[in-house]
């Protein structure tokens, strides 16, 4: 579930479209969907505590199916359109802070620059987020994340653990969760009652943006998130360079043009 705050729409550039996009919107979700009793056929060589991480995903999601979803349900149901956009690009924005703090540490200033010059564009003109002129102006910044910066410094593979509540991680990212954490603008807020209202709504917003999307996973439900995740993470990693992976999903094909960039909600 928390696993969502992870992700936002404006998380995906343009160059990310020959990913099968909608699919990526899912993976950042633990409980979309119902596991599968058995376990994977084949053993995937990042997922060596599968049984442990099979059972808090059904855990996870009997969470999502009783509170989030009926939650976001409501959430799409009341929600104007335009409102719902702006709430995605306010958290969105936030999340340019945390990009950009990594992007140093990485070594990347070009995209520390893009992510900082985005997050001051839309801080001001945009109205404080909420509006996102900065991609208008064709300013984009590659996401950036703690766990991204920890295999940039050499922590390369990473074993697949599903956390409760969180939901899909690597080893690798849960280490370095807590920087991604102290990097983002809300966890300084005073107001204690404000900030966990705004986490909620973060929350809230992009499991509504996945509702949508359910429909795409199929086969063993868990399999097919973990492989995706891990696909994702990989590709995230590589700034948008896919290595070999004999876990890639080869047995799907989409075509390229169907999906925009904001054909979903991050």
């Amino acid at each position: 579930m928390l696993g969502l705050l992870a992700k936002h729409k404006r998380a995906l550039s343009w160059r990310y479209k020959g990913l099968p996009v909608l699919l990526l919107a899912i993976l950042s979700m633990s409980g979309c969907a119902s596991s599968g009793p058995n376990v994977s056929e084949q053993a995937h060589p990042e997922d060596p505590w599968e049984g442990f991480n099979r059972r808090v995903f059904v855990f996870n999601d009997v969470l999502d199916r009783y509170t989030l979803k009926p939650l976001a349900q409501g959430y799409q149901t009341v929600t104007p359109g335009p409102i719902q956009t702006g709430v995605g690009n306010f958290f969105s924005n936030l999340s340019e802070v945390r990009t950009a703090l990594n992007s140093l540490l990485q070594g990347k200033p070009a995209n520390a620059g893009l992510a900082t010059s985005r997050f001051l564009i839309n801080s001001t003109v945009g109205i404080g987020g909420l509006l996102d002129y900065a991609t208008l102006m064709e300013i984009n910044a590659d996401k950036e994340d703690f766990g991204q910066t920890l295999a940039v410094w050499g922590w390369e593979d990473s074993r697949y653990l599903v956390l409760p509540l969180l939901g899909p991680r690597t080893l690798r990212d849960t280490t370095g969760l807590p920087f991604d954490i102290a990097a983002h603008p809300i966890t300084y807020m005073d107001d204690h009652t404000l900030r966990a209202g705004l986490t909620a709504l973060d929350i809230i917003h992009i499991r509504a943006g996945l509702l949508d999307q359910e429909a795409l996973i199929s086969g063993d439900r868990y399999r097919f998130i973990r492989d995706a995740f891990l696909q994702r993470r990989q590709f995230e990693i590589n700034d948008g360079e896919l290595g070999d992976d004999p876990f890639a999903m080869d047995d799907f094909e989409f075509d390229d043009t169907d999906f925009g960039d904001d054909d979903f909600a991050d």
